[in-house]
């Protein structure tokens, strides 16, 4: 009888602690949860911060007023502290600062006013010309100012190019009345060194403040090299507009003495209408046993310059369209600095119905651009609904099946 009551007592006292175990489990993992902070996104959403990098405006402008400036240290609290949201790149990233030495000689470090004396000794005699030279039509069609330093480093044999902002850009967007502006430059005329800045979100000051470095460049061969920027805005749904283009050629500029900051105005981008898009020679074969296209794409001449160089690098892409569906695609291998490319590239097509009444093929002829997004040179469209050339030349391989028939074309905007 003694056995059955111990054992009972004893049951009774582990249920006891184990109830006990587990309600002491269950408070520490609450308290646990109340004391954690709250995500992130929500943290920075109570303290009135916005984490969210395109709505921030660049509002830091090169050469501000130094009045402006100190109203706004005078009104902030010494003690107080202090985020500066317009310093963070596009990923919302602080960048890395180092400290600024008021007795530098550097142009950077000078105060606006002292940048603003630097910069009117740094302007060319011939430069001046141009500015008071300008018409009354070209003030009206002013696209901007782009500011920027160049330097040589001497001890590395780098060429030092910085982009410090745009000012007076025009509004590509016309809903918002702003632009998402970007710049791209080359070093003509090889344009092996091609660089483009970060796109800066709905505004027409862009301060970019980028520094790109050139190594492996002699000081002799500075003065025959030229400078392209191009500005562009981005677009996200088509293709990026052009806004201009400032051209520097550094043939006299001396870079022997320091750092030289210099501005010059946007101008419209040179674009040659007048000789046409070039020509594409085709040859093309409908095999009706096989049911195949054979496309050879032989040869180009006269294309257009794509940018201030007259060097363009093309190669052709070639798209079939079925019922205005495009079931396959090919290119060409890319030609280095030529308006007149031979290919001599073959593709063979299979046609997925009978016969080519709803069969289309369009021929894009772009320039290669390592750096950026590849421009379109010339467009050819050869179908039995193609006007001109192309209608023709379709006409006669539907006509000669096995035969191979080739054609000059000429290209139209791309």
């Amino acid at each position: 009888d003694e056995i059955p009551t111990v054992v009972g007592i004893f049951s009774a006292f582990g249920l006891v602690f184990s109830v006990s175990l587990f309600a002491w489990i269950c408070c520490q993992r609450k308290s646990s949860k109340s004391n954690k902070t709250p995500p992130y996104k929500f943290v920075h959403v109570l303290k009135g911060v916005d984490i969210y990098p395109e709505n921030l405006n660049s509002k830091k402008k090169f050469g501000a007023d130094d009045k402006s400036e100190a109203k706004n240290k005078s009104a902030m609290p010494k003690n107080s502290l202090h985020l500066d949201l317009e310093k963070r790149d596009l990923n919302g990233n602080f960048p890395k600062t180092t400290p600024k030495i008021q007795s530098s000689p550097d142009p950077e470090n000078s105060s606006p006013k002292h940048f603003e004396e630097r910069k009117k000794d740094s302007v060319s005699p011939d430069s001046l010309k141009s500015i008071t030279s300008l018409s009354s039509e070209d003030k009206q069609d002013k696209l901007g100012t782009l500011f920027f330093s160049l330097e040589y480093n001497f001890e590395k044999k780098a060429f030092v190019v910085n982009i410090k902002e745009a000012r007076g850009l025009p509004a590509m967007d016309e809903q918002s009345m702003t632009s998402d502006p970007y710049i791209k430059m080359t070093i003509l005329p090889e344009k092996k060194h091609k660089v483009k800045t970060r796109v800066l979100r709905k505004t027409l000051d862009p301060a970019f403040d980028e520094t790109f470095t050139f190594y492996g460049i002699p000081y002799s061969q500075i003065q025959d090299l030229t400078l392209h920027f191009m500005i562009l805005s981005f677009d996200r749904f088509s293709r990026d507009d052009v806004i201009g283009e400032v051209l520097i050629p550094l043939a006299g500029i001396e870079l022997s003495e320091g750092r030289l900051l210099m501005d010059r105005e946007i101008i419209k981008r040179n674009v040659r209408k007048s000789s046409g898009r070039g020509e594409l020679l085709i040859s093309l074969c409908y095999q009706s046993t096989t049911n195949t296209l054979t496309v050879v794409v032989l040869k180009a001449r006269h294309l257009p310059k794509s940018d201030v160089s007259g060097l363009s690098d093309p190669y052709v892409k070639v798209n079939l369209y079925h019922a205005k569906k495009r079931i396959s695609k090919k290119k060409t291998h890319v030609k280095k600095c030529t308006p007149n490319a031979v290919f001599n590239e073959l593709f063979v097509f299979d046609i997925p119905c009978e016969g080519l009444d709803d069969i289309s093929i369009e021929f894009l002829v772009l320039d290669s651009d390592r750096g950026s997004r590849n421009e379109v040179i010339g467009r050819l469209t050869l179908g039995s609904l193609a006007e001109g050339t192309g209608g023709e030349h379709w006409k006669e391989i539907c006509e000669y099946p096995r035969r191979q028939i080739a054609k000059w074309h000429m290209l139209c905007d791309g």
